[in-house]
């Protein structure tokens, strides 16, 4: 095998985790929750591969002859973001939690952020909701053009601003400018900038998000593969959650079907390496916006899709389906849900094998490096006996 195509369904879990009580997700189960919404859900794809074999996944019917490699793995790094999660599958476990700020970001750091930044002031600074926070400071961001500061449950510092008030590029820059300041205690995981239109009381994020992430170390299965000689193309928001590392093409995304789209150009260009794509929309339209109905039907445009690519791969390709945490639709408040994600793996002609509950998301990254030929990691198992 020579290529791989990676997807990652962002905040797909399959189930609370081992350690969900300690971050309050005892009951959490994303696809569960999903599967519940539609009558007759049903996801013939990913179930062909195994997603319904996988030990105790709730809501997906299994097949009696899988044809891929099916199971689950727990996260071994402390947390839940997309960080954090896209970081160990990669190879890299982050036992030290990001800073979370459950009460905003402190006086003196707020100061920074305007001396640097040059702005005049800003609103909220305080654990919100991204599409209530617009509807309750967005009449006063346009009196003034401040921005809105909030962040959540996960290590992060978002800026809102509607694109008319603050243009793209613009809070971009001042993006990039509270990143360079949040080091050290308040090394956030990622600034994000949040861009909206549209009038009071009907405004809309638009697809100009970006991440400003910590940069990773090198120590990750794609600077392996880039070191290597080979080709590393990102979809979707991969680029921004690695800081650009180990990636040689990158493609920003509008939704999860234009990810897909990008992923197919990809694999007509790309012959060798790895394609990883990040398909947010689960996460940013769905999960966090408990929208299970969404959420559902998300799911099957993603596994009719799936039957597209199943035709373009070829005997040299190795598929893997994966997820970096939860984010059940039907569960309490808007945060990350502590899951098991699903692992599937799929090549054609091999037979199908329970690859049973792993530890750490990053037995994919090993399973990568055995298939390259590459320095193993010290955490993880390799799965690549059984492709």
């Amino acid at each position: 095998m020579d290529r791989v195509i990676w997807i990652v369904l962002d905040s797909v879990g399959c189930g609370e985790a081992p350690d969900a009580d300690k971050f309050g997700d005892v009951g959490a189960n994303t696809i569960k929750s999903a599967a519940a919404a539609i009558p007759g859900f049903d996801l013939p794809n990913m179930r062909k591969i195994g997603y319904g074999n996988i030990d105790g996944i709730e809501g997906v019917k299994p097949v009696d002859n899988p044809i891929g490699a099916y199971g689950k793995c727990a996260e071994m790094s402390n947390g839940k973001d997309t960080t954090i999660g896209h970081w160990e599958m990669a190879g890299i476990v982050t036992p030290t939690p990001f800073p979370t700020y459950p009460d905003g970001f402190p006086d003196d750091l707020m100061e920074e952020f305007l001396k640097v930044t040059g702005l005049g002031g800003y609103y909220c600074n305080k654990p919100y909701s991204g599409t209530k926070v617009i509807e309750d400071y967005g009449e006063e961001h346009f009196k003034t053009g401040w921005p809105i500061i909030y962040t959540s449950g996960d290590s992060v510092f978002q800026i809102a601003a509607h694109e008319d008030v603050i243009p793209v590029d613009k809070l971009y820059e001042i993006c990039k400018k509270a990143r360079e300041i949040l080091k050290g205690e308040h090394a956030v995981a990622r600034v994000i900038a949040r861009p909206f239109v549209g009038e009071l009381h009907n405004f809309t994020r638009t697809s100009n998000r970006r991440d400003f992430s910590l940069h990773p170390s090198k120590e990750n299965i794609m600077q392996y593969l880039v070191d290597a000689g080979y080709p590393v193309a990102a979809v979707g928001k991969i680029e921004d959650i690695f800081a650009g590392q180990g990636i040689t093409t990158a493609k920003h995304t509008k939704n999860n079907m234009d990810g897909m789209d990008v992923t197919f150009e990809y694999m007509k260009e790309i012959k060798n390496g790895l394609i990883f794509t990040n398909l947010v929309e689960f996460d940013s339209t769905f999960g966090h916006r408990r929208d299970a109905v969404g959420y559902a039907n998300g799911l099957l445009d993603f596994d009719k899709r799936l039957g597209e690519l199943f035709d373009l791969m070829t005997d040299d390709d190795l598929l893997v389906i994966t997820a970096d945490h939860g984010c059940d639709p039907s569960f309490k408040g808007t945060d990350h849900t502590r899951e098991y994600v699903p692992v599937l793996m799929y090549r054609h002609g091999m037979k199908g094998v329970n690859l049973g509950v792993g530890k750490t998301y990053a037995d994919i990254a090993q399973t990568l490096s055995e298939m390259f030929g590459l320095k193993a990691f010290a955490e993880g198992v390799s799965y690549y006996k059984y492709l």
